[in-house]
């Protein structure tokens, strides 16, 4: 049990550098092939729609077992949308291999995660999420840091003909299969499935998505608004320090810091939070304190100290969040049918990921401002949205209790 879920970290954090390789070149990419800069969003919104579109069906599949095989599959759609998008030269067929990249994605996003609750104790459930976070989190942070070097490094410019930014794509492309073959490899079913004397049919999992009980419905739409003001935060949040005249490197030593607050808080402050199990209240004060925050530090008279002290608040409870969101839903989903709930939960994600970028460019242009009190007010949305499901459930306890 131990070996598997290491396995599943040491892989995500892989991924995480894998799939990062190619950010800091594609604005410069982009622009070379002289494609509007409003493409960037739609680009990102169509990556996210692909997700959305694919983490459920992905999901369902992934229930009848073949865990490892359906991942592998994904990641090498998610290399041919990468090769397409590098080498189509075409803004519309880039927009087609940028969905295609996000529908093949969404399978190893989608079953990492299921895959950890499957091979996890409940009672280590939100521990190890957790780390399946920190994995990632700072996989991605090597992989932009790595993108960026091999790009502008004279020698490795020189090494791997990197002037021509295509071939970040394609080294990205060709690691990510190398990834794929590994996943295929060292993944193994877990036991859910294993000892499940019938293991569920692609009908059985489109009738349990069907039967999501109310309080899992509302607590996922939550989620949504939520993760319209986190993607917000992220994506407006570099904009904002660029438009405060802050360089690319005060930029990316942000990015760092912030990086290793999240690792910080996942690895040690987690697992000591998950042993209270009160994941839901702890989530809601988590949701009233980022308000707070976000309120006042894009208001401060000093911005960056602001930034650097106040903001890790932020970062400190977004690092709890998603943990604890994540082992609430595995809490309330059926055992067997792990990856198609989770599906479904990366679809709820993901919409906030293609409406907060559409709706946050629009707001940003009026005042920079909005698109941060915009996001202030998405949290307070899914805060008030999680206390219902708060009440609910203590009703209908208090209910079985008497």
């Amino acid at each position: 049990m131990k070996r598997a879920y290491l396995s599943i970290i040491i892989l995500y954090f892989a991924q995480g550098i894998i799939h990062n390789l190619g950010h800091p070149v594609t604005p410069a990419f982009v622009r070379s092939l002289e494609i509007p800069d409003r493409m960037f969003g739609f680009f990102y919104a169509t990556m996210s729609f692909g997700l959305m579109v694919g983490a459920p069906i992905w999901g369902i599949i992934a229930d009848k077992g073949k865990k490892s095989l359906i991942m592998a599959l994904g990641l090498i759609i998610y290399s041919i949308g990468q090769f397409g998008f590098g080498y189509s030269g075409n803004m519309y067929w880039m927009v087609f291999f940028r969905f295609l990249s996000g529908f093949g994605v969404a399978a190893s996003m989608t079953l990492f995660v299921s895959h950890m609750i499957e091979v996890s104790k409940p009672e280590n459930r939100a521990k190890r999420l957790a780390w399946l976070a920190a994995g990632l989190a700072l996989g991605a942070s090597l992989g932009y840091g790595l993108g960026g070097f091999i790009s502008t490094n004279n020698t490795m410019v020189s090494l791997l003909n990197t002037s021509d930014l295509r071939v970040v794509f394609l080294i990205q492309g060709l690691l990510n299969i190398i990834h794929a073959i590994l996943v295929f490899v060292l993944i193994r079913e877990s036991d859910v499935l294993n000892k499940a004397t019938k293991k569920p049919t692609i009908i059985d999992s489109f009738k349990n998505i069907r039967k999501i009980n109310k309080n899992l419905l509302i607590f996922l739409i939550s989620l949504t608004f939520i993760s319209i003001a986190l993607t917000n935060l992220s994506k407006y949040l570099d904009v904002y320090f660029d438009d405060l005249g802050y360089s690319s490197g005060d930029i990316g030593n942000f990015v760092l810091v912030t990086g290793i607050v999240s690792l910080i808080t996942s690895v040690f402050i987690v697992p000591l939070i998950a042993r209270i199990h009160k994941n839901l209240l702890i989530m809601i004060i988590t949701q009233v304190i980022s308000i707070a925050v976000v309120l006042y530090v894009f208001r401060a008279n000093n911005f960056i100290r602001a930034v650097y002290t106040v903001y890790m608040i932020y970062v400190v409870g977004k690092a709890i969040y998603q943990p604890l969101e994540q082992n609430f839903i595995a809490d309330n989903a059926n055992e067997g049918f792990y990856s198609s709930i989770m599906g479904v939960r990366q679809s709820f994600f993901s919409i906030g990921m293609i409406v907060g970028p559409l709706l946050g460019g629009y707001l940003y242009e009026i005042a920079p401002i909005q698109v941060f009190n915009f996001s202030a007010l998405m949290i307070f949305i899914g805060l008030i949205l999680m206390v219902i499901v708060y009440i609910r459930i203590k009703k209908n306890r208090d209910l079985q209790n008497s």
